[in-house]
């Protein structure tokens, strides 16, 4: 199934060149922690941080999930406390300390469980996706209403599709699909092109139990986060 997919355009070369970085993956499996990410707020700022590879204060990401600059600190802690994030060099003005991701992926790895606090999280990460959706359609809305009415390709697109997988099969597309998004990773987070647009994006794998041929797997479900999810943590739109 896909909603606005945008029509096919010429291909273009890459618009700046793309990250070879050292990869530092940092998994979490104790189900306390992933029990301490089941907030808003610190899966925002897994996304920014993680996504962007970029260090930021508690004030900047405060403004980015409407937090106070002191309750960010708190979840900056926690986060810290579970090696998700890490002190990030002060430049210039060293009054506020900078935070960054302790790591170039973060992966949740569940050992199962009904109900278990990884679903959590898969709320939370959803309802920021429908988040960032809302926003984008009220801002066009917007643009509309006051006489914007150029439309170029539609930025939204919704793809879903039933696969039958092996466990193999699985961890091959998981890694093709994160291998892709690398390749479009900027190699200096500080420096956008021109007429580059931020987006967001996410991408799950999930078992789905209630075809008519469907056997249930035994062994470790996993779920990776940006975040990009598997699902990974986006970039916050």
């Amino acid at each position: 199934m896909n909603a606005e997919t945008p029509p096919a355009e010429p291909a273009a070369p890459p618009a700046a060149k793309r990250r070879h970085r050292p990869e530092k993956q940092v998994e979490i499996t104790d189900p306390k922690a992933i029990r301490a990410l089941a907030h808003a707020a610190r899966l925002e700022v897994i996304s920014e941080l993680y996504s962007t590879q970029a260090s930021r204060t508690a004030t900047e990401l405060a403004a980015q999930t409407g937090l106070t600059p002191s309750a960010m600190s708190y979840h900056l802690r926690a986060l810290q406390k579970w090696g998700i994030v890490v002190p990030a060099p002060t430049a210039g003005d060293a009054r506020e300390r900078r935070w960054k991701a302790a790591g170039t992926d973060f992966t949740i790895h569940s050992l199962g469980g009904v109900a278990g606090p990884e679903i959590a999280v898969l709320d939370l990460e959803i309802d920021a996706y429908r988040r960032r959706a809302l926003a984008y359609a009220k801002a066009r809305n917007e643009r509309r209403e006051a006489g914007d009415t150029a439309e170029g390709p539609s930025s939204v697109v919704l793809a879903s599709n039933l696969l039958y997988l092996t466990p193999d099969q699985r961890a091959d597309l998981t890694r093709r699909v994160f291998d892709l998004l690398r390749d479009y990773e900027l190699e200096d987070p500080d420096h956008v092109p021109e007429g580059a647009e931020r987006i967001a994006t996410m991408w799950s794998m999930i078992p789905d139990d209630r075809g008519p041929s469907s056997e249930k797997a035994s062994g470790k479900a996993s779920m990776a986060a940006p975040a990009g999810s598997a699902t990974k943590a986006p970039a916050k739109a």
